[in-house]
């Protein structure tokens, strides 16, 4: 009997390792009936969450990414005053070298650039202008969720922010609003998470 647990403990120890799925947070979900009623879009800066409803019936919500303390997203009512596939910002972006590689990942126009370097405008995929002074939202690089890193506008998810962009028109109202809910942390424990990404 003791020699059949050590043959199986020896078996165990042999066997091919096999790789378990990372499990993924997801950032959006999308669920437009096309059906009446018009879009409109609440971005919760406390949650760093956005909700969407289409003639009062929820349809989705995302996670974003909003500005940074000195970049603050203002708060307020905003409609969609411009929408482009590709915009480049006017006034942020990073440094590179030859080979690519990010040097400087928070540079402006104004920046000073090394030899052999280049500014990269940063790209702002599936624009759509807030204010006038250049706040708007697009696809983006949300590196921590429930946590603020851009310079004032809203970074949707890459792959949703293309969704909303189809969905949103001229003049799709938007409302930025302090929050009152819980911290990220306290949400985490709520947010789903699976193998795959979302919307595959």
């Amino acid at each position: 009997m003791g020699a059949g647990l050590v043959i199986g403990l020896s078996a165990c120890a042999v066997s091919p390792r096999r790789e378990v799925p990372q499990a993924r947070q997801i950032l959006y979900e999308w669920a437009d009936d096309g059906g009446p009623g018009e879009l409109a879009v609440t971005l919760d800066l406390a949650r760093q969450r956005a909700t969407y409803q289409r003639g009062g019936r929820s349809i989705g919500w995302s996670c974003i990414c909003t500005g940074k303390p000195g970049h603050e997203t203002p708060q307020g009512n905003f409609k969609i005053s411009e929408k482009l596939d590709l915009k480049r910002s006017g006034s942020f972006g990073w440094l590179e070298d030859a080979a690519g590689n990010v040097t400087n990942g928070d540079a402006t126009p104004a920046t000073r650039v090394p030899a052999g370097e280049v500014y990269v405008p940063a790209p702002m995929p599936h624009w759509m202008r807030l204010t006038s002074s250049g706040v708007g939202m697009h696809g983006g690089v949300i590196p921590h969720p429930g946590f603020t890193a851009s310079h004032g506008c809203i970074r949707l998810p890459i792959e949703f922010a293309e969704k909303l962009y189809g969905a949103a028109k001229i003049g799709t109202p938007v409302r930025i609003i302090a929050g009152d809910g819980p911290s990220w942390p306290e949400l985490d424990g709520l947010m789903p998470s699976v193998g795959e990404t979302p919307g595959d």
